[in-house]
């Protein structure tokens, strides 16, 4: 029988919290709030798309829809939130870093005025190098899924 303790899941994180995790900030912060992290497993996060974002403006006049690149992001910004805490480096400066993308599927546009529901998982965790599983839903409905791979380093001197 397995003695040790199960993760404990936290959540919600509220934006300061991500803050903490992520460099990025506005117009690049892309996670608005952490719904559920499991540490050894993985994070539940969203989005709250809104027409006051930039790329509206250009993609496209008429019809509005998220780039599937920022979708994709944000998954990664999640992912980044769920390495930061689970490795236990918030407030480290360690940075998480895209090394590969694989598998990009795009199923339904992402138009302003909903929430994106992120779920990522890792599908391996090491100290520097961590793989993982994302998708990013809409109502239930899988808008963009992914895998994608990401290393933990120091910022630039």
């Amino acid at each position: 029988m397995n003695n040790q303790p199960a993760s404990a899941v936290i959540g919600p994180l509220d934006i300061k919290r991500v803050m903490a995790a992520l460099p990025h900030r506005y117009p690049m912060l892309l996670v608005d709030r952490v719904e559920s992290l499991d540490p050894d497993k993985g994070i539940v996060a969203i989005k709250a798309v809104s027409m006051n974002e930039e790329f509206f403006q250009g993609h496209f006049p008429g019809r509005p829809i998220m780039p599937g690149v920022l979708q994709v992001e944000a998954l990664a910004q999640a992912a980044g939130v769920l390495a930061v805490e689970s490795l236990g480096l918030a407030g480290s400066g360690k940075l998480v870093y895209f090394m590969s993308i694989d598998g990009v599927k795009f199923r339904k546009p992402v138009e302003p005025g909903v929430l994106l529901r992120l779920e990522v998982e890792f599908v391996q965790k090491r100290s520097r190098v961590c793989k993982f599983a994302g998708r990013a839903l809409l109502g239930g409905e899988v808008a963009t899924e992914c895998e994608f791979t990401a290393m933990i380093a120091d910022p630039p001197a």
